[in-house]
């Protein structure tokens, strides 16, 4: 009995390896990218991608994943960067905040439901958690204000981040018709 109970929390060999699958997704959209000051990047795109498809719980271990791959060395962020000077660099705060976006569609996923419009809306709240990690992380690390914060980092990107997840929803919806994920 206990043996069954354990081996329903555990995740499936399939499951692991859509989890690095959507890992190597966000990697690979994250070398996409128009060089900034704060690089337009596809990565926001894989990680909409990654939530909609594999869903809460499945995105935030593909996501953290991701992250770890980065810490350890390998170039998974923009710019083919890596390391922990990446993830505690001015724009560090906005990788870990895709940690918080996923938490916040896990959250709706299970205690809202999984229909169309609750996924829409928890990546808009997420996204906004996410810039807000990132905006406080930007203020800290280069001694900014908030709203110089906003201007430089969030403003010119919220626009091209919607395209983004308009694209995404679009892409996943499709996906999920014909792949059973």
């Amino acid at each position: 009995m206990s043996e069954n109970i354990v081996s329903r929390k555990m995740l499936s060999t399939r499951e692991m390896v859509l989890i690095a699958m959507f890992s190597a997704v966000m990697a690979v959209c994250s070398w996409i990218s128009v060089p900034t000051t704060i690089p337009f990047t596809f990565q926001t795109f894989g990680v909409f991608c990654t939530m909609n498809i594999l869903g809460g719980k499945k995105g935030f271990f593909s996501i953290l994943v991701y992250i770890l791959l980065g810490a350890v060395g390998m170039p998974v962020f923009s710019g083919f960067s890596a390391g922990i000077s990446a993830l505690t660099s001015y724009t560090g705060g906005y990788i870990w905040g895709f940690l918080f976006l996923a938490l916040v569609y896990w959250f709706a996923e299970k205690f809202v439901g999984k229909k169309i419009i609750v996924q829409v809306i928890s990546l808009i709240i997420g996204m906004a958690v996410c810039y807000i990690c990132g905006t406080i992380w930007f203020m800290y690390v280069t001694k900014s204000t908030f709203l110089y914060g906003l201007s430089a980092c969030v403003a010119p990107y919220v626009l091209f981040d919607a395209l983004k997840m308009v694209c995404a929803i679009g892409i996943s919806v499709r996906v999920k018709k014909h792949v059973r994920i």
